[in-house]
């Protein structure tokens, strides 16, 4: 049989059992869209490429699958930039197939033509121009297998629009010989002589601490974390990215260290003599001034990617190793530690959180964000998925929502992106049914990717959008008035936005968070209703993330 370049992909995507693309068409891209009439495959069509391809974000962080988007050549590729760069940051394994200009016209600056492969080869984990249709049958898979294996990432495929049209003779029955998309399985034993010397720095240790990451985000991976947690008992602190690995409620859990981390989580990372870090980078904002990072504690570093073992923080002991693996290995073993030191040890960080944890709103005050986040995971306990955007608003969810089960937070952590939070929570309702995806978002944030609320309306999904309105960029105008002599440049919005009349407009049920006694109803009520709904909640311009470490500060020389 005959296959076009364009049909090739379709039937591949099939084939790996896509269900859903999302994207936008255009000249260069019209071959791939013509195959996908009438294909297996669902499209879903966003306003805007950047939420196309946080749309396919969504689906990835939520599903642990690769997911597609899609654009056309030349503004297409700029616009879908942002998101591709936001999976590379967070380790998200997404595919982005785009149309570009015929072979014959690259170079020429021919229409809507851009380079796409140097654009985004930094951006990615692998990048392809695809000069002969043929080539799809080996850069297909290769690109599936890629954007999965060892630590996991976005691959992107650029397809001239003659390469997409041009058709090649293809053997159906031995799509599963050139298709094997399957990983092999290998398991690699650690060595014996690295496991004593783990054993023996356990032993010696009276204050260990486990720093967890998005590295162990995943369900195996953190069952099999939350199993050694409870066989050890050692307390854990958590990145923005490891929420929700480790149960909040759990009384070792001190939430998230790094710069608006409570002072107990770094107070108690001062006094640790063992870190234990799991799928984790030791980023700025976590670390703070690096060198004085955990000043009198050995660290013991496991991550899938060599280069992020001593690229900022040099540990005593490491290894390059699938974190799920790891874990299984060292489930098996027995590891000796000093029970009473542990006991004291375990005393010291339950008055820590007491004396030096996150401040509280009181209880009448309902209509102060801490509470209403409390209010929110109160309601929806371990049903929900919660996406945020960037900004002051993201920072209070990472303070205050309990965060309960693995995959339960999904966020811009590494690239920071405002304009992620509503594409983001449409992909994970997409691949999340029966879930209530709740979106919580600023007015500087929605506003980038608004138009997506036209999306949102089209699929009818159970996502519900909570902004907190204050007028202004929030975190630049906390961080002019703390270190800029409060001299407040760009970042006040000066006409209010009417945000419910916006969402209305969309079609969407939207409310407002305005009386203290009714508040509490309005959100159960709100959040149990199907299909979308937006809330809006006023928050006051001075009120501050805090505490909050400055910049080339150390930990523990937190604003509180």
């Amino acid at each position: 049989m005959e296959l076009s370049g364009a049909e090739l992909i379709v039937r591949f995507l099939e084939y790996a059992g896509v269900e859903i693309v999302t994207g936008i068409p255009g000249g260069a891209s019209l071959p791939i869209y013509d195959a996908l009439h009438g294909s297996k495959v669902r499209h879903i069509l966003a306003k805007h490429e950047q939420g196309a391809g946080f749309i396919a974000g969504g689906m990835a962080r939520a599903s642990g699958k690769p997911a597609v988007c899609m654009a056309s050549s030349g503004p297409g590729v700029t616009n879908l930039i942002t998101a591709i760069a936001d999976a590379k940051m967070d380790s998200v394994p997404l595919i982005a197939i785009t149309g570009q200009v015929s072979v014959s016209l690259i170079g020429t600056d021919a229409f809507q033509e851009i380079d796409t492969l140097s654009l985004s080869i930094p951006i990615t984990k692998r990048s392809y121009l695809v000069k002969r249709t043929e080539d799809l049958i080996k850069i297909l898979p290769q690109a599936w297998i890629t954007s999965t294996e060892g630590r996991p990432g976005p691959v992107w495929i650029d397809v001239p629009k003659d390469v997409a049209s041009r058709k090649i003779e293809w053997n159906e029955d031995k799509e599963s010989k050139f298709w094997n998309i399957q990983k092999n399985e290998i398991t690699i034993k650690v060595e014996p002589t690295w496991i004593e010397r783990l054993r023996e720095m356990i032993a010696a240790s009276t204050k260990p601490i486990f720093y967890i990451g998005g590295g162990l985000n995943r369900p195996l991976s953190s069952d099999l974390f939350r199993i050694l947690q409870e066989r050890l008992n050692f307390p854990v602190v958590s990145t923005l990215m490891g929420l929700g690995i480790c149960d909040d409620r759990n009384p070792l859990f001190l939430g998230m260290l790094g710069m608006h981390g409570s002072r107990a989580t770094n107070m108690a990372l001062e006094e640790a003599d063992l870190l234990i870090a799991l799928g984790v980078r030791f980023d700025d904002r976590a670390t703070g001034k690096v060198s004085e990072f955990c000043p009198n504690a050995k660290i013991i570093h496991i991550d899938i990617d060599a280069t992020e073992i001593g690229k900022l923080k040099n540990p005593n002991l490491s290894l390059k190793h699938e974190v799920e693996d790891f874990l299984r290995q060292v489930l098996e073993i027995d590891i000796p530690y000093q029970i009473s030191a542990l006991e004291e040890w375990k005393d010291r960080i339950a008055t820590l959180k007491v004396l030096y944890g996150l401040p509280l709103p009181g209880e009448k005050d309902t209509l102060h964000p801490f509470s209403v986040l409390r209010k929110v995971s109160e309601i929806l306990g371990d049903k929900a998925i919660v996406t945020t955007d960037v900004g002051q608003h993201q920072m209070w969810v990472a303070q205050y929502y309990s965060f309960q089960t693995q995959g339960s937070l999904l966020t811009s952590g590494g690239l920071g992106t405002m304009g992620f939070g509503l594409p983001a929570a449409i992909g994970a309702a997409l691949v999340s049914p029966g879930k209530r995806i709740v979106c919580v978002s600023g007015d500087g944030s929605i506003l980038m990717n608004i138009q997506e609320l036209d999306t949102l309306r089209e699929l009818n999904l159970d996502v519900t959008i909570l902004l907190m309105n204050n007028g202004h960029l929030g975190l630049v105008r906390q961080q002019q008035e703390l270190f800029f002599s409060s001299r407040f440049s760009a970042s006040k919005f000066v006409m209010p936005t009417n945000f419910t009349k916006i969402a209305s407009s969309f079609g969407i049920p939207s409310y407002e968070l305005k009386e203290e006694s009714s508040a509490s109803e309005l959100l159960s009520e709100v959040l149990k209703q199907k299909g979308p709904s937006f809330i809006v909640l006023q928050v006051s311009p001075e009120l501050h993330v805090l505490p909050m470490v400055p910049p080339g500060k150390a930990n523990r020389e937190m604003i509180h």
